[in-house]
């Protein structure tokens, strides 16, 4: 389904994943909490997406892919008709997704409890970036801010002078948003068992630290240094960094183990030059080695040389040139639809395939009428006519 009109009819039970027939009201927010719900309508679950009327910063128009898969209602959580608008929504509902402060849903009488009161079997998803206690959970913060206290951020990057963040990746979306569909799904299987929903408090900072089990593990083992650019998978091993080439870009290379640092140095052809694997006192030997060698080419020209190899070598491109690499065209990884450039649904489905159905909305509301029509509320021109609900 693609729409882009206020009178195009909104119908449950379109999408084709997994998820077909699960009913999620999400309370709009930014970053982990929309990625999230464009997960779960991504694999086929009916979400409708409530936001404030005139939408909020960073939280909508027509490119915001997070947003995609499911219509955009606008209402006034200040109004206690909405209020009861979204526990009838809530009454039908198999999931709710809301990312305020903590304390938030509570003075809005959409709490935990308010909502189990209409629907007992309601998981209730909560995403937030210091969690819904400590003594942090009142204070603002962004994705560097939470990874920062769980030491991931201190190790990020090969720079030793500071730590270097990715974006808002590995917080936001690797600890925030990843976790809390972790969480629901979880919930939702258990519910089926009990015919009761519960709370998912899913935390950055407690995703981060989980997501980074494995220094935790190095370091547990003696195997790892709390240094940057001194680790086996940190760039402090040769043969696990990235290189330029004569061009100005890059080479990612992750070659090891020793067949695979083998094919590595014979496709550089500096086998009768390059120092041993593990002789560690010859790493700056053999990293100088690597650096010249490959800013002698092009990064086309080397990955001609190695792409399909087992040296595990590939060249970095943009996001903007992904789709067209041959692997990720074969794949279908991206596509266009709606005239935007977006990655297809993940993961793949034997039975069930996953498939995009509606654009990101344009503005907050502008599926008011549509939407809340499927989803069975009473009297929605009456709504929209008071001004608690908004159609754009």
């Amino acid at each position: 389904m693609s729409e882009t009109s206020a009178s195009t009819s909104i119908e449950l039970g379109q999408g084709t994943g997994p998820l077909r027939g699960v009913k999620v009201v999400e309370i709009a927010g930014i970053g982990p909490g929309p990625h999230a719900c464009m997960l779960l309508a991504d694999l086929g679950a009916d979400v409708i997406r409530v936001e404030r009327p005139g939408g909020q910063l960073l939280a909508g128009g027509a490119h915001n892919l997070l947003n995609r898969g499911r219509p955009s209602v606008a209402l006034d959580l200040k109004n206690p008709e909405a209020r009861a608008t979204v526990l009838e929504l809530v009454e039908g509902a198999d999931v709710l997704v809301e990312g305020m402060r903590p304390g938030v849903m509570e003075r809005l009488g959409l709490g935990p409890e308010d909502c189990a009161a209409v629907n007992e079997r309601l998981v209730y998803g909560r995403m937030t970036g210091w969690g819904q206690d400590g003594p942090l959970a009142q204070a603002a913060g962004h994705d560097m801010n939470y990874i920062a206290i769980t030491g991931t951020l201190f190790g990020l990057g090969q720079d030793k002078g500071k730590p270097h963040f990715p974006s808002n990746l590995v917080g936001d979306f690797g600890g925030g948003s990843t976790y809390l569909v972790i969480g629901i799904l979880a919930a939702l299987l258990e519910a089926k068992v009990s015919g009761r929903g519960q709370t998912v408090d899913a935390a950055i900072v407690d995703g981060t630290a989980s997501l980074n089990a494995m220094t935790a593990a190095f370091l547990a083992g003696g195997q790892f240094k709390e240094e940057r650019a001194v680790n086996l998978l940190d760039g402090g091993a040769p043969f696990y960094d990235v290189y330029e080439t004569s061009d100005g870009r890059h080479m990612s290379v992750g070659s090891l183990e020793p067949q695979f640092f083998a094919e590595l140095v014979r496709l550089l052809g500096v086998e009768d030059r390059c120092p041993g694997q593990f002789e560690m006192e010859r790493w700056g030997e053999m990293r100088a080695l690597f650096t010249d060698t490959f800013r002698s080419r092009t990064q086309a020209e080397w990955v001609e040389v190695f792409e399909g190899t087992d040296a595990c070598v590939a060249g970095i491109i943009p996001i903007s040139e992904a789709a067209e690499h041959p692997h990720m065209a074969a794949r279908g990884v991206f596509v266009t639809k709606d005239d935007l450039l977006q990655p297809t649904p993940a993961p793949r489905f034997s039975r069930t395939e996953a498939t995009l159905t509606l654009p990101p909305s344009r503005e907050a509301g502008e599926h008011t009428r549509a939407a809340l029509t499927a989803w069975g509320v009473a009297d929605v021109d009456g709504l929209i006519e008071r001004g608690v609900a908004v159609q754009v």
